[in-house]
């Protein structure tokens, strides 16, 4: 191991991140890759604040490399429940219901468009998923490798992590959103705000504690919400409601769809700046072939399933009053509460709330990730522990989420144009 004082970490590959505004002395190996113990070292506020969050088994990496020797997860399971779970969630539903509100959209049109703009959305994620085994390093700083030291710094990386930032806030702020609607579906005495605080929290709570946290928590998470989603196809069929809608024709049919494809694009390919992020533990002989093929399998099936299972729920709101209400009323949630309330009573409500809950699965990736982005924007944010950049983005998505969350689809589209 190589002692340098002081360490650039923009003039390397990564390296330890400085204490707030001192200068400080790193360990760094020959290969650019910061030794976990290393974050503790010295009198500096830095280290004082990691050696806290050491006691409660918090991560303490963030951008920096990870040396070969601590790439020790050779569980490639992980990598496709983490995306099964992210995606096995009620914000991927609502995707798939706003083709008929939002968009105008038949169903079989809306159908086709799922699969293809899915599959071809998911790919980017596949392929720099492979890249964390290889590099050991998060997604956002594998930029240096394509650019270059001043192209990186100057320019594109600060250009793209600051578009990153916007996607995470974005869409953290869109699902909460969504899950705040379940909950007032069960309740209408919970408001919105208060929902949004909830499933905020938790998922902060989850992220808190960094990568295996995140994992264990995926690992498991979307069993539950796989179950109720199929009681939702069991009940929605056995209703008979389902309302075959005609596909329009014309100009107006092609920018619908094209619309409606920006928005499912958007929401599977948006993944790709963190693909790396949950493979860089794993150990750097792991085949590409099998990372790909996990990450493919994790994202593929949830998105077109629970898409799709939206799409097919939202025709009945065409032609039966209770749907179209339910909406109107809770958004996505009243659409769920109109297919589960009435045959199952108060397990309706018990399903629907942890839909609700499924959103802390969808957002740990969003909150996680956006703190690599933070950090590769220069030394002063690296210089900020992970964790404590998990705080602030949680507390800037909660602001957007609460005065957005009655009117939903107009956030939705706004933010959809802007990314």
């Amino acid at each position: 191991m190589d002692y340098k004082e002081p360490y650039d970490v923009e003039s390397s590959p990564v390296g330890a991140a400085l204490p707030f505004g001192e200068k400080d002395s790193t360990y760094v190996d020959e290969n650019g890759a910061v030794p976990g113990e290393s974050f503790t070292y010295g009198n500096s506020t830095y280290a004082k604040i990691q050696r806290f969050a050491g006691r409660f088994n918090i991560e303490q990496r963030g951008i920096e490399r990870v040396p070969e020797d601590e790439r020790t997860d050779p569980n490639l399971r992980m990598i496709g429940t983490m995306w099964l779970a992210a995606n096995m969630v009620v914000s991927s539903f609502a995707i798939g219901a706003l083709a008929i509100p939002v968009f105008d959209l038949g169903f079989v049109d809306s159908l086709l468009t799922i699969f293809f703009i899915n599959i071809l959305g998911i790919t980017p994620v596949c392929f720099f998923s492979t890249f964390g085994p290889k590099f050991g390093l998060r997604q956002m700083v594998l930029s240096r490798f394509y650019f270059g030291y001043y192209g990186v710094k100057i320019s594109v990386s600060f250009a793209v992590a600051i578009f990153n930032i916007l996607a995470c806030v974005g869409w953290s702020s869109v699902n909460v959103i969504v899950g705040a609607q379940l909950l007032n579906a069960v309740n209408t005495n919970v408001p919105g705000y208060a929902g949004i605080i909830i499933i905020a929290a938790a998922t902060f709570i989850v992220t808190l504690f960094g990568y295996k946290v995140v994992h264990a928590y995926e690992f498991w998470s979307w069993i539950p919400c796989f179950i109720i989603f199929l009681i939702v196809l069991g009940e929605f069929a056995h209703s008979g409601k389902f309302s075959n809608l005609p596909m329009g024709v014309g100009n107006s049919e092609a920018g619908s769809i094209l619309s409606f494809a920006a928005s499912v694009f958007g929401f599977g390919t948006g993944w790709t700046s963190y693909a790396a992020d949950y493979t860089v533990y794993q150990p750097a002989n792991s085949s590409k072939v099998k990372v790909f093929i996990w990450t493919f399998a994790g994202l593929v099936f949830p998105l077109c399933f629970t898409e799709m299972l939206g799409l097919a729920v939202m025709t009945a709101s065409i032609n039966d009053p209770s749907y179209a209400q339910g909406y109107s009323t809770s958004g996505i949630g009243g659409l769920l509460a109109a297919v589960l309330f009435p045959p199952l009573g108060r397990f309706g409500q018990f399903c629907l709330v942890v839909l609700a809950l499924s959103i802390i699965a969808n957002n740990c990736p969003n909150i996680y990730s956006v703190t690599f982005s933070l950090q590769v924007m220069g030394r002063w944010t690296q210089a900020v522990p992970r964790f404590i950049w998990t705080f602030i983005g949680t507390l800037i998505y909660c602001a957007i989420a609460i005065p957005g969350y009655s009117h939903f689809e107009q956030v939705l589209e706004d933010f959809m144009l802007l990314i």
